[in-house]
């Protein structure tokens, strides 16, 4: 592997293979020797999971640790070969009563691996430059150590293997007392660092210490235990021991996994799940074949036997299980369930973005509907284009926790999340549009209205007030002069024809009734004539007769065509305009031309009749362009598609 000396990855695999051979020794001794199970052997099988999980952790970190300090490796091993040891001379003591030696290592061999666990290891996480008060706790933990050991060493025989001087007998008798409590007391203090820098530390170096705090508590607790009065069961030290060194190594397993130390990552994954399985099983194993020896007659194989056929066949479900944790411990939320919380999330894409960050463990994810990619202090994003269709809608921003990475599996589950997210932002883009249409429909409604309002207040009002002047008068000249009466109504009759014909135009202009039968030409004719008395002359090019259209189609037409002549009228100055109809099997085209003034030079879209236009044309999926016709004036085209019979 690259940037790992061969001397670091030779270490790392003679220490996992002397943890290996150590525990099988330890357990052929055991089923030697077969000894009732006590708070003795609990401890030896503390001795023995210590062995197995901290020579996988040291060969781990040697053969693969690319930056960093290598004291946690250091540790490790002395925690691995320590316990094998501790475990293999305890067991092999019990079958064959060997040489004291065996005593002695199994009482003292696991002291400095464990104990550097417990007062050294919790300052080393996550792996940063050391504070003053962080070297000084380290060195007051390795001190620790160094005269525990050597006290343990110079123990008289059989317990100790080297002679002290008799001037240091008195200190050492002096110290054997007090020796386990700053060990507990060490602990907590190294407990409280890992928890300060959880929640008090920079962010980036936070992930997992929860993790590693509770940790480093149960250790520290079990040690504890071994020091409250006698009325304590004698194995719930071992016990507590037995459940802190299953919990320990794990925990310290999710913060190299969360925070990607020593450049460890998917390797550290799959050790983790193979420990846990490891634990599981000879917990259970141990446990239950404990307690059917003492329900069961002696001497008898069955509870091996059962023991043995009921993991077995409980192996693959437990290990689907804990694989199942373990990923969403490292990687988060697993996509099934996540599916369908986003699927229901119908709301802001923030909503959205903030249910994926928490669900994946993510740092932050942003949806952006269109533009570059949006700036942010953790770098470079992960990316997933969110395509609705063969729409891209938008695309989906994912950044790590700070000091994480996101590998393959991230990417494969933002990739199964695309479609429901691009899903959800299409329909929320679709209710967006949907409300500022209805806005716009209000407004060019109200805008009809307030001309239909002035046409009736200016036009028609005053002149049906004239005729009700008129006929007043009329009654007055009656007797008086009856032939100035006769020509007054004359005249009045003449107004009120031309009213009348008014306001039938204009209730042809708001909707024509030959549109109901798609007749859109004569419509266009009628128009011509209406427009044509206010002084507008409309060229009408193109078929005498049309096919008759789909009524949708035929009054979207004719309001587009007769807002674009009411513009020319208003806006362009002048007195012609030209309107060409082209009509194919496949669609529908409708141009108004102009040599007026033209555009005005601002944007042409925010003017209530453009918004109108285009609202009747996206209503039948027509095609709406406004541009300058030439060097001078304006072309509105509608083009429409149309359904092939």
């Amino acid at each position: 592997m690259p940037n790992v000396s061969v001397t670091a990855r030779s270490t790392g695999w003679a220490v996992l293979t002397g943890t290996v051979l150590l525990s099988l020794g330890a357990v052929v001794a055991w089923s030697v020797a077969t000894p009732p199970w006590s708070a003795t052997q609990l401890y030896s099988l503390v001795d023995l999971l210590d062995g197995i999980v901290y020579g996988m952790l040291a060969w781990l970190i040697l053969s693969r640790q690319r930056t960093g300090s290598r004291v946690p490796a250091v540790i490790a091993c002395a925690a691995a070969l320590g316990s094998a040891v501790a475990a293999c001379a305890g067991q092999w003591q019990l079958a064959v009563g060997g040489p004291p030696v065996l005593t002695a290592l199994h009482r003292w061999a696991w002291v400095p691996g464990l104990y550097a666990l417990v007062v050294v290891m919790p300052w080393l996480l996550p792996d940063r430059p050391l504070d003053r008060f962080g070297r000084c706790a380290v060195a007051a933990g390795v001190g620790y150590v160094v005269v525990t050991m050597a006290a343990a060493v110079t123990a008289p025989p059989p317990l100790g293997v080297l002679p002290l001087p008799d001037g240091l007998r008195g200190v050492r008798a002096a110290l054997l007392p007090v020796l386990p409590y700053p060990l507990v007391g060490l602990g907590l203090l190294a407990c409280a660092g890992l928890g300060w820098r959880w929640r008090r530390g920079p962010v980036a170096q936070r992930h997992g210490l929860g993790w590693a705090t509770a940790g480093s508590g149960l250790l520290t607790l079990a040690f504890l235990a071994t020091l409250l009065p006698p009325v304590v069961p004698a194995a719930l030290p071992a016990l507590l021991m037995l459940a802190s060194q299953a919990f320990f190594p794990a925990a310290v397993a999710v913060v190299v996994l969360r925070q990607q130390l020593w450049g460890l990552r998917l390797a550290v994954r799959r050790t983790l799940v193979w420990y846990l399985m490891t634990a599981v099983v000879i917990a259970a194993y141990c446990a239950t074949v404990a307690l059917l020896d003492r329900l069961l007659p002696q001497r008898l194989p069955l509870p091996q036997l059962v023991v043995t056929g009921v993991l077995a066949a409980a192996f693959q479900p437990m290990r689907e299980a804990v694989q199942r944790r373990v990923d969403r411990l490292v990687h988060g939320e697993a996509p099934g369930p996540l599916l369908h919380r986003v699927a229901h999330s119908v709301g802001s894409t923030t909503e959205i973005s903030a249910t994926i960050a928490a669900a994946l463990r993510l740092a932050e994810v942003r949806i952006t509907e269109g533009g570059p990619q949006p700036p942010h202090p953790y770098g470079c994003p992960l990316t997933v284009p969110l395509t609705s269709g063969d729409r891209l809608v938008g695309q989906l921003h994912a950044w790590p926790l700070p000091g994480e990475l996101l590998d393959g599996r991230a990417r494969e589950q933002l990739t199964v999340l695309a479609p429901v997210v691009a899903a959800v932002v299409d329909l929320a883009g679709t209710n967006r549009d949907l409300a500022r249409s209805r806005q716009r429909l209000a407004e060019v409604r109200d805008e009809e209205r307030r001309s239909l309002r002035r046409d009736l207040h200016d036009g028609l009002g005053p002149a049906l007030s004239g005729i009700g002047l008129g006929l007043a008068a009329t009654r007055n000249l009656l007797r008086r002069d009856p032939e100035r009466a006769e020509d007054l109504l004359d005249r009045l009759t003449g107004e009120l024809t031309a009213r009348a014909a008014e306001v039938r135009d204009m209730a042809h202009g708001l909707l024509p009734p030959v549109l109901a039968d798609g007749g859109l030409s004569p419509a266009l004719h009628l128009l011509r004539d209406q427009y044509a008395r206010a002084g507008l002359r409309i060229v009408l090019h193109g078929p005498a007769t049309l096919t008759p259209l789909p009524e949708p189609v035929a009054t979207a037409a004719y309001g587009v065509t007769a807002e674009a002549i009411r513009n020319v009228q208003r806006h362009a100055g002048v007195d012609r305009c030209t309107v060409s109809l082209e009509q194919r099997p496949d669609r529908l085209r409708v141009t108004v031309t102009d040599q007026g003034r033209g555009l005005p030079a601002g944007p042409t879209s925010h003017g209530v009749g453009l918004h109108a236009m285009r609202e009747r044309a996206e209503a039948v999926g027509a095609t709406l362009t406004v541009g300058p016709a030439g060097s001078r004036g304006t072309t509105v085209c509608l083009t429409v598609p149309l359904e092939q019979p």
